[in-house]
């Protein structure tokens, strides 16, 4: 029964994989983006974590995870003598994280629990998390993470449990991981801290153990700060760069996290927010669960995952998904209710994790993927793309547009001065005659939730304002959660706009010659 619903569950993470839901920036500025301008020469945009005097994100976890399969792309397309597609470089990756999460992520649960009966319970309680069908099949970090930790324990297992050997291979595998899971995350030790102290009696034995670790640790350590140094460092390439001015970004990303006025940019958070805020998100219904752990189940999975959060909660700047590596490990933890508890609880899970699925997993600023692939089919010459009220948008996916179309995010900036940006790109007004646009059409992507839009746009009637919206795409499975208004609209009215009118818009934006302020004569 259970391999049924674990294959119905695989399905489910099919379907959430292939949906265009759009997380956080991050999953497309830490990673996809920044190998794509150097494998496929895209114009891409390089945020401050890449582009400052000492910078903080490596990239050797990301050619490790996404430069070989955007490599084979590019040969195979080349082949038959066609340039890869940003969709198809973006879709092949979502199916690959899929993969990881699937034959990984799984895999690495069953080896960490050495009861069948214990597996039957945690394999398809993790497969039914909206956290697994969701983060674990997007290109973040954070997702790397949780499969570098995961099998860093299987691996420290394998070491402790082999008490006449050295286990060679697998101290050079973790060795290995190790500086992977560093130069990928900072936030990553915090999770082997404690699980780490039940090496020190092996390597008491069998001290060549810690000297394989040893070295294939400083082996890729060398490797990664010499892909990082050749990255950041203008010019060719020279040994001699490495020696004089090497690039190491885990010490870089440590230094600037230790600043609590770098963290202040970044929004600050009470101690307690990781565990009575963002576990619980989490979570949901498992959450309680954790009260009722034994100190007999404090195996090495959940002791993992309780340092880690504690160690992480130490940090002021605290966002759910830095605990995504713990969510498995506690799962696959936990004692469910006994009857006749258990069906009302599994009841509360399934709906909890179906709720929040389909709102991170398809609506969460869905429409911004399809958005920016649609805008790179077009025909239509675009000189200027003004985005409100979304996510910052991968501007990768423009399929080289973005040579020519300058995409400007203007986030959550009030509607007048953002008005006055577009305004200020758009050609003047000719006596008797609308304005002409010698480089290309204005576009304005805005969630159809934007009421302050509607005096501009076109169907309403003939406008009187200076501008007017003239729709020319939308898609319909989008949800702007910032832009919830409770304190002016009140909850109904709020969720009435936002959930009503769903959907992110494509504007072309005209001036309006014969509408308020404008000269007719």
């Amino acid at each position: 029964m259970w391999r049924r619903i674990y294959f119905l569950l695989i399905l489910a993470r099919i379907y959430f994989a292939l949906s265009p839901s759009y997380l956080h920036p991050d999953e497309n500025f830490q990673g996809p983006e920044v190998i794509a301008g150097r494998v496929f020469s895209y114009p891409v945009h390089r945020t401050w974590e890449f582009t400052s005097d000492h910078p903080i994100r490596s990239t050797f976890p990301l050619w490790l995870a996404y430069g070989w399969p955007m490599y084979i792309l590019r040969w195979l397309w080349e082949g038959f003598g066609y340039e890869v597609s940003p969709s198809v470089v973006y879709w092949t990756l979502r199916v690959l994280m899929l993969t990881l999460s699937v034959v990984l992520e799984d895999w690495a649960v069953q080896e960490l629990l050495p009861s069948l009966r214990a597996r039957r319970v945690a394999v398809p309680l993790i497969a039914s998390s909206y956290v697994t069908w969701t983060f674990q099949t997007h290109t973040f970090s954070n997702s790397l993470e949780t499969l570098l930790v995961s099998w860093s324990l299987v691996l420290i297992g394998r070491i402790v449990e082999d008490k006449k050997r050295s286990g060679v291979f697998a101290s050079s595998i973790l060795g290995f991981l190790i500086v992977v899971g560093v130069f990928n995350r900072i936030t990553f030790p915090a999770f082997l801290a404690v699980p780490a102290f039940s090496l020190l009696p092996h390597f008491r034995r069998k001290p060549f153990s810690l000297v394989f670790i040893a070295i294939f640790a400083l082996f890729t350590a060398s490797l990664a700060i010499s892909i990082d140094t050749a990255f950041y460092t203008p010019g060719e390439f020279t040994f001699s760069n490495l020696f004089r001015n090497p690039v190491i970004t885990p010490i870089n990303n440590f230094l600037y996290n230790s600043d609590s006025n770098n963290l202040a940019q970044h929004g600050l958070h009470p101690r307690y927010q990781h565990f009575l805020v963002n576990l619980p998100q989490l979570l949901g219904p498992a959450f309680p669960l954790l009260f009722y752990v034994r100190r007999s189940n404090l195996n090495l999975p959940l002791l993992s995952a309780l340092s880690g959060i504690a160690l992480l909660s130490l940090f002021p700047h605290q966002e759910a998904r830095f605990l995504l590596p713990a969510v498995p490990l506690i799962l696959s933890s936990l004692w469910l209710p006994r009857p006749p508890h258990l069906k009302l609880w599994i009841s509360s899970w399934v709906i909890f994790n179906l709720a929040l699925g389909t709102l991170m997993g398809v609506y969460h600023q869905g429409g911004i993927v399809p958005v920016q692939m649609h805008i790179a089919k077009t025909n239509e010459t675009v000189s200027h793309a003004f985005w409100w009220k979304t996510y910052s948008p991968p501007i990768w996916l423009l399929n080289g547009k973005n040579e020519d179309l300058k995409t400007i995010d203007l986030m959550g900036m009030p509607g007048e001065q953002m008005l006055e940006k577009v305004k200020h790109k758009l050609p003047t007004c000719r006596t008797r005659k609308p304005p002409k646009a010698d480089k290309g059409v204005i576009y304005l992507v805005a969630p159809r939730s934007a009421y302050f839009l509607n005096p501009y746009k076109e169907y309403l009637g003939k406008t009187q304002e200076e501008l007017y919206l003239e729709e020319v795409w939308s898609y319909r499975k989008h949800l702007n959660l910032d832009d919830m208004d409770f304190g002016d609209d009140g909850i109904w009215s709020t969720l009435a706009r936002v959930v009503g009118n769903r959907g992110l818009v494509i504007w072309r934006v005209s001036r309006n010659c014969w509408g308020k302020g404008q000269s007719s004569a």
